[in-house]
């Protein structure tokens, strides 16, 4: 029987999707991901829905990243073609970006790595007080790929961004709002209600105006676009990366919990 990774809940102009691997944090499995692609693709496809919601399941996570056991530690030539070709983290960030209408991202807990990059994709974040972001890459011996650092340079800056990516900080829900991460920090026991009223607004808008508004910001971004040069460059950086003793170091101090011993190779 497949496993249900996601919930889906209607009501009325606005559509709840709930991230459900609660047991793992809700981190975001490959298939997960496509679970996404292909579920945001059918409510778009059904119509009616004017603001998503999207939120993880329990109280502790919106989303602690990409699932760290399903990284590949040696990339073969014919394991990076595929990724290249059928890559689930953008198939699935990739329709949150691509959704016509507004999404708003219920931050109830951690939103780490992957999990923080899906807040990013969506139009507005809010969190509970307690929440906390990071994006640690660099603490697991990974290079990000170019487009998401780019995406967290849209959305808090350079200056901001590089601290993010050099640090691997995890930032409390205050401190993100600081940095643009986050549009509102509420208690966590009106993160929900808050939401759904902000929800509710942005529902009862004109539609054609909340799909031209999206368009419209999606388009203005897309000459922010890595050259196909620079990609390649890039793609081979991350591939060394994913090749190297570090990675390994760096999965084995997060499955036992301490600190990397990182040699640089």
């Amino acid at each position: 029987m497949e496993e249900k990774f996601l919930l889906t809940e209607k009501k009325e102009r606005i559509c709840t999707i709930t991230l459900n691997r609660p047991e793992r944090r809700n981190a975001l499995a490959p298939l997960m991901l496509f679970q996404l692609a292909d579920t945001l693709t059918r409510i778009k496809e059904e119509g009616g829905v004017h603001c998503l919601v999207i939120r993880g399941a329990g109280e502790t996570a919106f989303s602690s990243g990409y699932d760290i056991s399903a990284i590949p530690t040696n990339l073969t030539p014919e394991i990076a073609e595929a990724f290249k070709t059928k890559n689930p983290l953008q198939a699935g960030l990739g329709a949150v970006i691509d959704f016509p209408y507004p999404v708003i991202a219920m931050i109830n807990g951690h939103a780490f790595g992957a999990g923080c990059e899906l807040a990013m994709c969506c139009d507005i974040r809010i969190a509970a007080e307690g929440a906390r972001l990071s994006m640690p890459p660099a603490r697991l011996g990974v290079i990000y790929h170019g487009s998401g650092i780019m995406r967290f340079i849209n959305v808090v800056g350079l200056a901001n961004a590089k601290e993010m990516f050099f640090t691997g900080r995890a930032y409390e829900a205050s401190r993100a709002r600081e940095m643009g991460l986050l549009n509102y920090v509420v208690p966590a026991d009106r993160l929900s209600s808050f939401t759904y009223e902000m929800a509710q607004e942005i529902s009862e808008n004109a539609p054609l105006s909340l799909r031209g508004l999206k368009v419209i910001f999606n388009k203005c971004l897309q000459y922010q676009k890595i050259d196909p040069q620079d990609d390649q460059e890039i793609e081979a950086l991350r591939n060394q990366a994913f090749n190297s003793e570090d990675l390994k170091e760096g999965r084995r101090a997060f499955q036992e919990k301490r600190k990397p011993v990182f040699k640089g190779r």
